[in-house]
């Protein structure tokens, strides 16, 4: 009991928190993870309720976007197939394409994409208009960006929410909030996928899930709220911390 108690302790806050950052700006899976390790469960363990947790949040901060209007449906629509047929893809060539390689392409990236918003300041405004584009050329760009930021979910994980949010803002001129409400539906595509997988294969503590899910819906509305309120510079002060965060974490697993 005293051990169960403990956990809950250090899972539901570091949930809530993980939950929050990822619907203002992607990359709570930074945080949840961890806080499933933590908390003493085995590597597969973890990241399977994980995966059952976290789409709880993002679901809700989903709908709140929608509902507040911040969403880009045929973008998000789109993207969000792309990024079920990415994640799928990623998911097996993972067994044969080695995962360092893909992380320092991204250790390089990442700094770039961090000076590229810091020397744009107009970027993802909250007065951006969408670019006019033919259907057929916004479905394209809408599955690839799914597609191939889905692959990279599927391969290595960790800021794909982030890299949407950029993708849509660069590729449609969306502002920073409108890409973020984008981007959670098709991160919960992939993750809703991945959750039904490992819980079938038995890799989810159940008894940890329901308090877990209860922070998760509490931060994905807290953090969609604070989002919308504050619009993009909210959003970018967060994609900064996010970027930091993976920084970090790829530079020490490579080490």
């Amino acid at each position: 009991m005293d051990n169960l108690m403990m956990t809950f302790a250090i899972v539901c806050p570091l949930i809530f928190l993980a939950s929050f950052i990822d619907a203002v700006a992607g990359g709570g899976g930074l945080v949840s993870l961890p806080a499933f390790l933590l908390a003493g469960m085995p590597p597969h363990m973890a990241l399977g309720t994980n995966k059952v947790v976290m789409p709880t949040g993002t679901l809700i901060a989903t709908l709140n976007y929608l509902r507040g209007g911040k969403m880009q449906m045929k973008v998000a629509i789109y993207s969000a197939i792309g990024a079920l047929i990415g994640g799928g893809l990623g998911s097996r060539l993972i067994l044969f394409v080695p995962e360092e390689a893909f992380k320092i392409i991204i250790l390089v990236a990442l700094p770039l994409v961090a000076i590229f918003i810091a020397t744009q300041k107009n970027f993802g405004s909250d007065d951006s208009v969408m670019k006019e584009m033919p259907h057929a050329r916004l479905a394209i760009y809408a599955l690839l960006i799914g597609l191939f930021i889905g692959f990279y979910d599927g391969m290595v994980g960790p800021g794909t929410g982030t890299f949407l949010i950029l993708a849509y803002t660069k590729a449609f001129n969306l502002d920073l909030v409108t890409s973020s409400g984008c981007a959670k539906l098709a991160n919960l595509t992939s993750n809703i996928a991945s959750a039904i997988v490992l819980s079938l294969a038995g890799q989810v503590m159940w008894i940890v899930v329901a308090p877990a899910v209860v922070c998760a819906m509490v931060g994905g509305r807290i953090g969609s709220s604070y989002a919308m309120k504050g619009g993009s510079k909210n959003v970018r002060k967060v994609i900064y911390v996010v970027l930091v965060l993976l920084i970090i974490k790829f530079l020490t697993e490579l080490m």
